[in-house]
Formats: C-alpha cells, sequence, structure tokens
C-alpha cells in the first residue's frame, strides 16, 4: 500500500465553486493500492474555514469518518496549522515513502518545510495540479491560475526544493472535458452509492461552466492529478528544466529555462497519454468506492 496525503481545497458540493478536489479524494479512495493517511485542508477555492468544514462533511457523507482532516494555514505565510505539523511529522515518520497530493494553494507544505528542514527530502514525491506554461485559453477568454498563484512563494520553494516533483498544469487538463451526457452514459447504475453523490452534488458545475465561459462541460482538474499519481503509465512524462521566479509564479506562470545555466529546479510534466482509456481508468476507480447513505 503507498503512503499518501493529499492536501486539498475541497469544495465539493458547495453551489458555485470547483467539485474536483473531492472526485479527487474519491479517486484515490478507490484506489487499491493507495492507502490515505490523512487529508490536509488549504485555501484556494473558498476560505480555510469553509474548505475545512466542507471536508470533514464530504468525508463523513462518504462514510470515512476514520479519515482525519487537518486545518491548515489561511494565508500566504501562515505556518502554524496543525495541517504543516501533521505533515512534517508523517514525512520524518514515513522518511521515503510518504507520497504527498496538492491540489489546492501550497502553504501548508511550506510550513511542514519550516517545521521539519529535512521535509522535502524525506517525501518521496509530490504531484502537484497547478500552474500553466501559457495563457489558458476559455472559450477565447483567458483563465486565471488559481492554485500556484495563492502562495507564490510556497509554490517556488516547493518546486524548486522536491526531489520528484510532478505538475499536472491547467493546459494539459484541457485534453479531456466532461459532459453532462457523458455523466448520464457512465453513471446509470443509480444504485451505487457513489453514482448517487458525483451525479447530485455534481450536476450544478456543468450549469457553472457554462454559464462563466460557454464550455458544455468541465475539466476533471484534480482527479487528472490522482489519476496520473497512481497510474502514470496512462501519461507521456516530459522532464522540463525550468527557470522559476516568485515574481512569474504571483500569476502560476511556468517558465521553461533558456538554457542549462539558467534553469532552477527539472519538473515532470506529464500529459494524458490516450483520452479515452484514462476516462475508463476514472470512471472505473470511482466504482470502486462503497458508499451506502448517500441518497
Amino acid at each position: 500500500m503507498r503512503k499518501i496525503i493529499h492536501d486539498c481545497d475541497c469544495t465539493f458540493g458547495i453551489n458555485g465553486c470547483d467539485v474536483d478536489d473531492g472526485l479527487a479524494l474519491l479517486y484515490l479512495l478507490g484506489d487499491p493500492e493507495a492507502e490515505v493517511l490523512g487529508v490536509t485542508t488549504t485555501y484556494g477555492n473558498n476560505t480555510l474555514e469553509k474548505v475545512y468544514e466542507n471536508t470533514k462533511k464530504f468525508v463523513k457523507k462518504i462514510g470515512h469518518d476514520e479519515l482525519r482532516v487537518y486545518k491548515g494555514g489561511a494565508a500566504p505565510g501562515e505556518t502554524e496549522g496543525e495541517a504543516a505539523h501533521y505533515l512534517a511529522e508523517m514525512a520524518e515518520k514515513y522518511a521515503g515513502e510518504l507520497e504527498i497530493l496538492v491540489t489546492g494553494s501550497v502553504t501548508n507544505l511550506y510550513g511542514a518545510w519550516k517545521h521539519n528542514p529535512e521535509f522535502f527530502h524525506q517525501v518521496k514525491s509530490i504531484v502537484l495540479m497547478g500552474g500553466t506554461t501559457e495563457p489558458l485559453i476559455f472559450a477565447k477568454r483567458e483563465m486565471d491560475e488559481l492554485n500556484f498563484s495563492c502562495d507564490p512563494l510556497a509554490t517556488y520553494t516547493t518546486l524548486t526544493s522536491g526531489t520528484d516533483v510532478a505538475v499536472i498544469t491547467g493546459n494539459n487538463c484541457l485534453k479531456v472535458l466532461f459532459t453532462r451526457e457523458e455523466y448520464e452514459r457512465e453513471l446509470s447504475d443509480l444504485s451505487k452509492g457513489v453514482v448517487r453523490l458525483i451525479k447530485n452534488e455534481t450536476d450544478y458545475w456543468f450549469d457553472n461552466n457554462w454559464d462563466e465561459y460557454g464550455i458544455p462541460g468541465y475539466y476533471n482538474w484534480d482527479a487528472i492529478a490522482a489519476a496520473y499519481m497512481m497510474h502514470p503509465e496512462l501519461f507521456e512524462i516530459q522532464r522540463v528544466d525550468m527557470q522559476l521566479s516568485t515574481e512569474k509564479l504571483t500569476k502560476g506562470r511556468l517558465i521553461l529555462a533558456e538554457d542549462e545555466t539558467k534553469k532552477n529546479c527539472t519538473l515532470k510534466i506529464p500529459v494524458i497519454r490516450d483520452a479515452d482509456e484514462f476516462r475508463r481508468n476514472l470512471y472505473d476507480t470511482w466504482m470502486n468506492v462503497e458508499i451506502e447513505t448517500v441518497k
């Protein structure tokens, strides 16, 4: 079993807020190789308070009361949250084994490093959803980056200090759009609690994306990152030299190094290999989650 912590800004089920953190956690819980040790919460999709309370509610709703939820820092520089302490302790306890999925702001990891200077060397791998390598265009409108830009210093420190760091960029998520019609086809067995949960509590997000961007569906940003963590064989993995700066990261922008002398880190940038194979894996893994209480 692979030891994993999910650091997230879960707003699954909050009308008007993104649903993909919850779908990413469901994916991890549905993969038989993943042992989710805990969930650490951060800000991004909403305030820390709303994310923390919603994540606790979500974990209870899906019948995983044993899964501890930890409250993180509420803003850049807040490193004293219980999430940072928990991450630091788990990295030391499971040195060389711990893997972290980050699908919100990166403040908690920066806090963990402040408490444990060996944190980034002890963590086996970090997978982050965020960042852009070029403008993110939706229906001829540019979308702001909403993860790395939340705390540029924490992001810079994580990307340049981690020993095995992969980034699912916003640009590379655009290969797979999930539509309402597809959900109706793939999520048709209403006898399954996980099907009722996903259909009942993500439907508003289709309307939100259509009204906001004119997109007939939505992108499962964070679930893509979870899928890469567990099944990298579904992806083409590019190793890219980067010339990062906190200034550029205020917009979430990842800058490719012009030459070897200017790089300050090398990141894995995965790209979905086959969209149909990826979709099948995602739905099949969700179906492994046993939820009995959703009506």
